[in-house]
C-alpha cells in the first residue's frame, strides 16, 4: 500500500476561520488545488496516475494557532470535522492528522482526545513552532505526554515564520530557505531537549527529509560537549527514533545522503501536494525508485509508512 504523509487540504471556509483568528497568508492557500468538490477530483486522479493508494491529509501549516483560543478550537473542531466527512467519504484513499488549536494546551489535548476516538485521526499534526515558540517549550510538554501514552503519530511541518529571523522572512527566501531550517531546527531541539527519551512512544515525522540534518548529524555530535552536554543521546543515534518524508523537490543527491544517513527504514513517502503536482507530483514518486536500491525503494514506498500507521 502506497501511502503520501505529506500531503495538503483545506477548504475557503476553513480558511476564513483562520483569517478570523489573525492569520494573514490564507489569500495564497485559496485555488490552488487543496480543496474538495472538483479540486478533490483532480487529485484523486493524480493519486491514480503516480500509483498512489492513500493520502494522510493535513492542514499544516495552516493550522488553529491563536491567543483566541474559543476561535482557535471552533476551527479546529471545523477542520477536522471536514477531514472526518472526506475519509468517510473515501475510506480506500484518505487518512488524516488533527489539527489542534495552541497555545491552549488544555484546549489542544480535548481536541486531540476527539478527534482521535471520536473522528478515528491516524495521528496528529503541528508546525516546527507554535506563535514563535519552540514545540520543545516546557508548557507544550502536557501534549507530548498526551501523544506518549497513545503511541500516537505527529507529524511536523514548518510554520513558514522563516525561524522567527528577519534575515530570512525579508529577503524572499522564507520558504526556500527559511522552511528547510525550521524543519532542522525543530528536529535538534526535540533530540538536544531529551524529548525523544522522555516520550518514546510519540511517533514524530519530520517534513524535508529533516531539512539540513542529514548534513549535521556528525556536526551535532562533535558540538555537544561544550554547547550541548546535557543532551541524552549523540544525534546521530538519536536521528533513529525520527521518521522523515521524502520531500526534496525530487533531489535525489539529498534522498541519498538521508538514507545514508537515518536509514531506509526511517523514511516515509511524501510529495507536498499541491505545492508539487501534475509531474512533479508523479516525479516525486518515481525519484525514490531512481535514487534508492529495490529494497530501500520498497520499504520507503510501500511498507514503512503501513507499518507505522498499523494498516498492514
Amino acid at each position: 500500500m502506497r501511502i503520501d504523509v505529506h500531503a495538503h487540504y483545506w477548504t475557503d471556509r476553513y480558511l476564513d476561520r483562520l483569517a478570523a483568528l489573525g492569520k494573514t497568508d490564507t489569500a495564497t492557500q485559496r485555488g490552488i488545488g487543496a480543496g474538495g468538490g472538483a479540486e478533490l477530483d483532480a487529485r484523486l486522479r493524480l493519486m491514480d496516475r503516480a500509483g498512489i493508494d492513500i493520502q494522510v491529509l493535513s492542514a499544516a501549516p495552516q493550522l488553529p494557532y491563536g491567543p483566541d483560543t474559543e476561535r482557535a478550537v471552533a476551527a479546529a473542531h471545523y477542520v477536522n470535522d471536514e477531514y472526518a466527512a472526506v475519509v468517510t467519504a473515501h475510506p480506500d484513499r484518505f487518512r488524516a492528522f488533527a489539527a489542534i488549536p495552541l497555545p491552549d494546551v488544555d484546549a489542544a489535548i480535548a481536541e486531540i482526545t476527539r478527534a482521535t476516538d471520536e473522528l478515528g485521526m491516524v495521528g496528529v499534526t503541528m508546525n516546527t513552532s507554535v506563535l514563535d515558540r519552540a514545540i520543545t517549550d516546557p508548557d507544550f510538554e502536557p501534549i507530548f505526554a498526551e501523544l506518549d501514552t497513545r503511541g500516537a503519530v505527529l507529524y511536523l511541518h514548518p510554520a513558514g515564520n522563516g525561524a522567527c529571523s528577519p534575515l530570512v522572512t525579508e529577503h524572499h527566501i522564507t520558504w526556500m530557505a527559511g522552511a528547510p531550517f525550521e524543519d532542522t531546527i525543530a528536529a535538534l531541539q526535540l533530540i538536544t531537549s531529551g524529548h525523544l527519551q522522555r516520550y518514546p512512544g510519540v511517533k514524530i515525522i519530520c517534513s524535508h527529509l529533516g531539512g539540513a540534518l542529514p548534513m549535521l548529524t556528525r556536526r551535532a555530535d562533535d558540538h555537544l560537549a561544550w554547547e550541548a552536554p546535557g543532551t541524552p543521546e549523540p544525534p546521530s543515534q538519536a536521528v533513529h527514533r525520527l521518521w522523515f518524508d521524502t520531500v526534496s523537490h525530487c533531489h535525489e543527491p539529498a534522498l541519498r545522503c538521508a538514507i545514508d544517513t537515518f536509514g531506509a527504514d526511517r523514511i516515509l513517502l511524501g510529495t507536498d501536494f499541491p505545492y508539487e503536482d501534475g509531474d512533479t507530483f508523479v516525479r516525486a514518486v518515481e525519484y525514490v525508485m531512481d535514487v534508492a536500491d529495490p529494497g530501500e525503494a520498497h520499504a520507503i514506498l510501500d511498507a514503512n509508512a503501513m507499518a507505522l500507521f498499523h494498516l498492514a
